[in-house]
């Protein structure tokens, strides 16, 4: 009897149940959902997924409502083909509707693959006053993963 043709459909389907894309857990919170772009959830959910090229980028606020030092969000990245191995916080933006505008300043995650989920960190004040000071809106911006651009979207509910 040959066992080979066995081995390689058991060694494929585990290679791929370890391409199963992990989902993150959304972020509770009192902010609004976002409205105008086929992307967002239509639901309260604060999850915002951009699907572009061979990339699917999730990203989900963590502390929007109640901000310490940083403002963060948890992103995943899921991909079959491309390899994941960049400086995310070199690539991501934040930014409000009153023109505020800040680099990210950590990417709390691994790098390289084709799944990863981390946290991206955005320092949650600019010249001694809070970011969202003022703002109705908060743009997170995802520049060169596989796309020109990503842009994720939240109301603030103010």
């Amino acid at each position: 009897m040959r066992l080979a043709p066995l081995f390689l459909l058991l060694a494929f389907v585990l290679i791929l149940s370890a391409c199963v894309p992990k989902v993150p857990v959304p972020a509770t919170g009192v902010l609004a959902p976002a409205s105008g772009s086929a992307a967002e959830d239509a639901s309260t959910s604060l999850v915002r997924t951009d699907q572009q090229g061979a990339v699917v980028v999730e990203v989900t606020p963590l502390n929007l409502d109640t901000p310490g030092q940083t403002l963060d969000f948890q992103v995943a990245l899921n991909t079959h083909s491309v390899n994941l191995n960049m400086d995310f916080a070199r690539l991501a933006s934040l930014s409000t509707d009153n023109d505020n505008s800040v680099q990210a300043i950590a990417w709390e995650g691994p790098q390289g693959g084709h799944h990863l989920t981390g946290t991206m960190q955005f320092p949650a004040t600019e010249n001694g006053k809070s970011l969202l000071d003022g703002a109705a809106r908060v743009t997170l911006t995802l520049k060169g993963v596989d796309a020109p651009e990503r842009v994720f979207s939240w109301d603030l509910g103010k």
